[in-house]
């Protein structure tokens, strides 16, 4: 299954170069020429990564990171400065902002792909983390009958948590449950915002405790 990867540039010729870069690579590739507009395409579709540049006109890609950072929906997706700002200082303010690397344009298409590569590799070593909690129950269903039920959570947010401790993506427990992508994601921002939480690991973690405890 490929990965969606947003890139957010309102320079079209760079632009168009680094997403035929990315779709070259198999990656599922949407644009954006503005941060107001990649806000719009991450509320309809979820990407796995983003890459944007800095300099845009309205909302600069500093106020897009921490917009992001801020949402629980959105919190955890991998950001990428792309951009010529190469100063220390422009470095600084990129991580303070949440972003997990920061190259400068003229860009390495290698570099580039390298580092997507990493930070994807990164995010499924997490998902594999999730399945060595659950193989940690050594054979204890967590079934209808044994599970202890969240009254923070709906029935539906229920299933969800369960088939996300199981490591499945966000794709697959929609197939699973036979709802739409953005319906699973709404799911699972409900339950961090209503725990307090920022990662897909903690719902793991207090679904197996609930499983548990009986």
């Amino acid at each position: 299954m490929a990965r969606r990867l947003l890139v957010v540039d309102d320079e079209a010729i760079l632009l168009k170069a680094v997403a035929a870069t990315l779709r070259a690579e198999g990656y599922e590739v949407t644009t954006a020429r503005s941060g107001a507009d990649a806000l719009v395409g991450i509320n309809q579709t979820m990407p796995d990564l983003i890459i944007s540049d800095i300099r845009m006109p309205g909302m600069d890609g500093y106020e897009l990171a921490r917009i992001l950072r801020s949402n629980a929906r959105t919190a955890l997706v991998p950001i990428i400065f792309l951009t010529a700002k190469g100063d220390r200082k422009d470095r600084i303010d990129g991580f303070r902002s949440g972003v997990d690397a920061y190259l400068t344009k003229p860009f390495d298409p290698d570099e580039l792909l390298a580092v997507i590569s990493g930070i994807l590799s990164r995010m499924e070593r997490t998902g594999a983390e999730i399945a060595r909690l659950m193989s940690s129950i050594k054979g204890k269903e967590i079934g209808d009958a044994e599970f202890e039920f969240d009254e923070d959570f709906t029935e539906a947010e229920t299933r969800v948590a369960r088939l996300v401790a199981d490591g499945l993506s966000n794709k697959e427990v929609a197939s699973e449950l036979n709802l739409s992508v953005r319906t699973v994601e709404g799911h699972i921002s409900n339950i961090l915002s209503k725990k307090g939480w920022t990662s897909r690991v903690e719902i793991a973690r207090h679904i197996i405790k609930r499983g548990l405890s009986t």
